[in-house]
Formats: structure tokens, sequence, C-alpha cells
């Protein structure tokens, strides 16, 4: 078990109970899952560019990615339906906490001029999405071998049903949020 799902249990979960006044230890909110997502515009004329994304999603999450494809044409864009536009990977479980925790204290950290991520990134039911600009702050990404620098959206899902109990996990789970 990680060190941040041991502290979720025994530090997190019954502050949370005491804050909300949960009566039930499964009321408390918890990560569901964490979505990373690429989307290449460039793949329609590029298709090594799939290639090149693959790779880094690989080094990112652990895990192979699922192309995702475009669900219907549009001419302007030079886009037919069943193209690949991007890719993404779903972690849970054990992967997940990792990510979370390397997301929490490693690359947030390493990002320049860092005041901290927005605290009105949820969609009113307690999931928060972050953009990245660059996948090079990753640790695992070898900035030589980046052929270019893409951006790339992180989705946290949780079990919270408001965005103020969202917030409260994050921030218990160390989501380092601006000051306003």
């Amino acid at each position: 078990m990680t060190p941040l799902r041991e502290r979720y249990k025994s530090e997190i979960v019954p502050a949370l109970m005491k804050r909300h006044q949960y009566r039930n230890v499964m009321e408390v909110p918890r990560l569901q899952k964490i979505v990373l997502n690429i989307g290449l515009g460039e793949a329609t004329q590029n298709s090594k560019a799939l290639e090149a994304a693959e790779q880094d999603m690989v080094a990112i999450s652990g895990q192979h990615p699922v192309i995702t494809r475009a669900k219907k044409s549009i001419s302007s864009f030079r886009l037919r339906e069943g193209m690949s536009i991007g890719m993404k990977v779903t972690l849970r479980g054990e992967r997940m906490y990792e990510f979370f925790d390397k997301l929490v204290n490693v690359v947030l950290a390493r990002m320049r001029e860092f005041q901290g991520v927005s605290r009105d990134a949820f969609d009113r039911r307690g999931n928060y999405t972050l953009g990245l600009k660059e996948q090079t702050i990753f640790p695992e990404v070898d900035y030589d071998k980046v052929d270019k620098v893409r951006g790339l959206e992180i989705s946290v899902i949780t079990t919270a049903r408001t965005d103020e109990e969202g917030r409260d996990l994050l921030e218990a789970m160390g989501m380092p949020f601006a000051r306003d």
C-alpha cells in the first residue's frame, strides 16, 4: 500500500468525517480514478505524432494509452470520422495513488514560478481538471527525446458530491491550491 493511501485511511478520513459530520466511513469522498489525456490535432497530418505522444504517456503513467478517435467529420479541420485525434490513460488503485503523489510532490514543484493550482477548476460534482502546458515537467520524460512539446490534461475523479467536499479531499491529500 502506498504511503499516500495509508495516510488517507489513517489521517484524512477521520479529519473529513469530523469536518463534514459524516456518520459513516463510506460517505467520506475518495479518489475514484485519474484520467490523463493528450489531444493531438496534428495527428491528422503527422502519423509519427501518435507514436511520440504514446511513448511520453507510457513514461508518465506506466501503462499504455487508448487512442481516441473523432466522433464526427469536420471538413474545416480536415477531420474524418474515426481518425485518431488523441490518447488517454485511466489510472485506478495503487497506480492512481502513486501518480497523484508524484504529481503533487514532484511535478508541480518543478514548475517555474508556481503559485498553486486554480481553485476554480471543479465541475460542480467534486471532480478536478488540471491542464499542463508541457509534458517535459515529468521526470520520466527525457527532454532530449521529445520531438514536440505537447499539453496534457489531468482529471482527478472523486466520489465527492460537491466542489467543497472535493476541494477539502484534494487539499488534505496535498494538492497545492493557489491562495486567493
